[in-house]
């Protein structure tokens, strides 16, 4: 199985929307052409950022023909899966097959607390059911409410064939580490997910990161892995100390809508986030994002 893709700065596109939150073909369009033309590797249809929590299968399915089609092949289109209920991710994971993606991302179930042994078999049922297929587990426990141990990680990487790679947005470099030296053996791919830990996850072996910053300073978060790519070292924790301000100050607004915030603010047109999200008002929040962003000369 070919993985020699699963590198560099995935995006985990932004879903732009119309009025009546369909996706707005046209803008996701110049979205995705908005990430490459920005130098990045990959675009992550349906991440956390992307919303994927309010989307219905049919609009999923629809927005995976539409990015597969103006990606055009330039860059792999990665799938991401969040259901709770493993017979839902093998049915998304099918479609995502049927409609060409490169690699299935599958997050932990949130709400519910699998214990390790329903977590393996959830994920080896997936990834099971789309053997030929690379697959990576997204471990984000901030957002489901529990993390994925090391030993989880591994036993699955050993076991299952198409389970190649991993996301890990713990923000726990000792765990993004202990993935990587625990299944170097089998060249399983780990990402960093934090974009303020991008460089940290490259220096413990990551090979890259799947970072939204990609979505709207993607000449930032890119300097950060082509730097080091280069054996610049000195010169990608520079860009990272750049783009950290920036990112921080998306926090104090609710998530995920400081993402398109800062879309807008660049001059991208990605619409307003799902119902009941709205945009971050006039106020200190966003007046932070602006001056973080102006500081840094994303804006004027």
């Amino acid at each position: 199985m070919n993985t020699d893709f699963i590198k560099g700065v995935v995006v985990p596109i932004l879903t732009p929307i119309d009025a009546d939150e369909k996706i707005d073909e046209a803008a996701f369009r110049r979205q995705i052409d908005y990430v490459i033309n920005g130098g990045m590797h990959g675009i992550l249809v349906f991440g956390s950022n992307g919303e994927f929590y309010q989307i219905e299968e049919d609009e999923m399915e629809r927005g995976l023909q539409i990015a597969g089609s103006q990606a055009a092949g330039r860059i792999p289109v990665y799938f991401g899966i969040g259901a709770i209920n493993t017979r839902k991710c093998v049915r998304l994971a099918k479609m995502a097959v049927k409609n060409g993606a490169a690699a299935v991302s599958i997050l932990q179930p949130m709400f519910l607390k699998p214990n390790q042994d329903e977590l393996y078999l959830h994920f080896k049922t997936v990834a099971e059911a789309i053997p030929e297929t690379p697959v990576l587990l997204y471990n984000n426990p901030g957002r489901v409410g529990y993390g994925m141990t090391a030993a989880l990680i591994t036993r699955l990487a050993h076991d299952v064939d198409n389970i190649v790679g991993m996301k890990d947005t713990s923000g726990d470099i000792t765990l993004t580490e202990e993935c990587v030296r625990l299944n170097r053996d089998i060249g399983f791919k780990v990402f960093g997910g934090k974009d303020t830990l991008l460089y940290a996850s490259l220096c413990v072996g990551a090979v890259g990161g799947v970072c939204t910053a990609g979505n709207f300073m993607p000449e930032l978060i890119g300097a950060v892995y082509e730097r080091y790519a280069a054996g610049d070292m000195q010169g990608s924790l520079e860009a990272q100390f750049k783009l950290n301000p920036v990112r921080l100050s998306m926090d104090p607004a609710s998530f995920p809508v400081a993402a398109k915030d800062m879309a807008k603010l660049r001059g991208l047109e990605v619409g307003d986030p799902y119902r009941p999200n709205l945009p971050t008002p006039e106020g200190p929040v966003l007046e932070n994002i602006r001056k973080a962003m102006r500081e840094a000369g994303l804006i004027e």
